[in-house]
């Protein structure tokens, strides 16, 4: 039996293993998911003993801090700067970032475009994918962030400056929001169960955006989606990007293929179990 497993901190609940025991049930196999709660401060020393796995997904915080620890960066890794996704292909550990197309997707099913103005708020692991492709679609792009991450936001910033000419970005700080947008993203964990009474910008910011996309998948809705429906726009949480970014991951580490009946179904059966 081949083992796999997601790996962060702290991962309390997960619908991980759920969602990829069921994609490995249509391919036939009967392989292991785990979760594996590894603080950052351990990371390192642990990441030998993960070599033993066939495959591994990675969260928050160790997105970006894992890059160094792999023998090979996909396309994908290189052009977010963020890892998800690790194939250990005969003791080569290929590092992968699959939140693109569960994003990409979910932006897609919601209705809209990021070539428009996106306030993006977070800039972490998948903040930083979002960040980055926002630009590439020439999206007119503000990272909203604490103060305690405002480097981190001009450091993404300037970067994105250097890989992409025409980046339009400013960053600004997360309860200093002003304007209007077409499309809020959500890439921080606030909102995220058991603290699902909470979220991120007042309502006053929510009043002035048309889309809303919340990375934060539970509880289903959250706080936030829920707001912005009641105020007129149109909103959805991060069960379909999660889903569809476990689906990425075994597209790699078995070229498998599936349909979208079995994918949708799975979609709306993960969201019901939240």
């Amino acid at each position: 039996m081949r083992k796999f497993a997601l790996i962060g901190h702290p991962l309390g609940h997960s619908l991980s293993p759920q969602i990829h025991e069921r994609l490995f049930k249509l391919d036939g196999f009967s392989d292991s998911y785990e979760l594996l709660d590894i603080p950052s401060a351990n990371l390192a020393e642990s990441f030998q003993l993960l070599r033993k796995f066939e495959g591994l997904n990675i969260t928050i915080p160790h997105k970006i801090e894992i890059i160094p620890m792999c023998d090979e960066l996909d396309k994908t890794a290189k052009r977010y700067g963020a890892i998800n996704c690790i194939k250990n292909q005969g003791g080569k550990i290929i590092g992968y970032n699959t939140d693109v197309l569960g994003f990409v997707k979910s932006i897609d099913q919601l209705g809209t475009t990021l070539k428009s103005d996106v306030l993006l708020l977070g800039c972490g692991g998948a903040g930083r994918m979002i960040a980055l492709e926002t630009l590439y679609q020439e999206g007119n792009l503000t990272i909203a962030v604490r103060k305690d991450d405002l480097k981190v936001a001009y450091d993404l910033v300037e970067y994105a400056r250097d890989v992409i000419p025409t980046a339009k970005a400013k960053v600004v700080l997360i309860d200093e929001i002003k304007g209007k947008f077409n499309l809020l993203v959500n890439s921080t964990p606030v909102g995220m169960y058991p603290k699902s009474d909470n979220m991120p910008v007042s309502i006053d910011v929510i009043k002035n955006v048309n889309f809303v996309f919340d990375l934060v998948y539970n509880p289903t809705p959250t706080k936030l989606v829920k707001t912005a429906l009641a105020n007129g726009a149109r909103a959805k949480g991060g069960m379909a990007m999660l889903v569809l970014q476990a689906v990425a991951a075994h597209e790699i580490w078995d070229n498998s293929t599936y349909n979208n009946t079995d994918i949708n179904s799975l979609i709306s059966e993960m969201e019901q179990s939240v």
